[in-house]
């Protein structure tokens, strides 16, 4: 018998051009993005349930949406 793979979504900074505007640690629900020495946002993937709130408020686009095997 086989088991279903589950795939969860996750948000990706892209951190080589991220502003650290804190757009996207304003939306977060779960707080799952901090900024990192005040430089770049960083995802809590523990936290992140991929509800892409950030990647839509992100001035910048830098944040991505990833499906990723739970």
């Amino acid at each position: 018998m086989k088991t279903a793979v589950r795939k969860k979504r996750r948000a990706r900074v892209d951190g080589g051009s991220c502003v650290a505007c804190g757009c996207c640690v304003k939306v977060c629900p779960l707080s799952a993005i901090q900024i990192v020495k005040g430089i770049v946002a960083r995802v809590d993937a523990e936290k992140c349930v991929g509800c892409c709130k950030c990647a839509r408020e992100c001035p910048a686009s830098v944040i991505t949406i990833e499906e990723v095997t739970a």
